[in-house]
């Protein structure tokens, strides 16, 4: 008989006691969570086609603090700055007048706003505004160090404009001139609340993961032809220029 009054049958060599046994086993079993994550609320509702945060305290709280350091915001008149930033942001960009457009967005979005442009002609133009824009959002965290504030508001913005993009020859990439289009986008502006001489500026956009893809670019490119002596014209040589061959990108 074992010290707790029960027998000891059948249990594996060197545990020869049964509540030994059975309190091994015990800790060898995985614990059981009871509880379960409970899911969380999505954040695009399309029965509204409005955007929802669950956690709107947050948003509440980050636009008091926001307003603590500039007293002229309001949640009613922004939406209308905003849009104007960006007229002007893009704007300045078909120009090319990189100062302007170093004060109207920020180090972050520069870099992405003229990636690519050199040697490109830009027409954009901003027709009309569909919807009156509109607040959606408001955060306000700490960068680098406690303290150091940043005010980050999204805005709803659905309006429409034209895009046309050129080629250093003229040729035309991307859109056109003639066609408007509608076009729903959600900007992100910050300010560094903190600094006294800051001001709002574009930050960004937000592209959700149901959004289509963009138009391929047409570009244009230069097929190497045959020599030509001197005093020979490529027209009269009837010159056939081979189609290149078939390669398998991906597998």
């Amino acid at each position: 008989m074992s010290g707790c009054g029960r027998q000891c049958f059948g249990f594996p060599s060197g545990q020869k006691d049964a509540c030994s046994f059975l309190r091994q086993q015990t800790l060898n079993r995985r614990p059981r969570t009871s509880r379960r994550k409970k899911p969380e609320l999505p954040v695009w509702w399309s029965d509204k086609s409005t955007w929802r945060d669950p956690s709107t305290s947050h948003a509440q709280l980050a636009i008091r603090k926001i307003k603590d350091y500039d007293s002229t915001f309001t949640s009613k008149e922004f939406p209308g700055i905003g849009q104007q930033i960006f007229i002007d942001a893009h704007a300045a960009l078909t120009e090319f007048n990189k100062e302007k457009l170093h004060s109207l967005v920020t180090e972050r979005c520069y870099p992405e706003m003229v990636r690519g442009n050199r040697y490109k002609t830009l027409r954009w133009r901003f027709i009309e505004s569909l919807e009156p824009p509109r607040l959606v959002q408001a955060r306000c965290p700490d960068m680098i160090s406690k303290g150091n504030l940043y005010g980050q508001v999204t805005v709803r913005m659905h309006s429409r404009q034209t895009l046309a993009i050129y080629d250093r020859f003229g040729r035309l990439m991307l859109g056109d001139e003639e066609e408007p289009r509608d076009v729903l986008e959600y900007l992100v502006m910050e300010r560094h609340l903190v600094n006294p001489y800051g001001r709002w500026r574009l930050h960004g956009k937000i592209v959700p993961a149901w959004a289509p893809p963009k138009d391929p670019i047409i570009k244009t490119v230069m097929i190497p032809g045959p020599k030509l002596k001197s005093g020979e014209q490529f027209e009269d040589l009837n010159y056939q220029i081979p189609k290149p061959n078939a390669v398998q990108w991906h597998k």
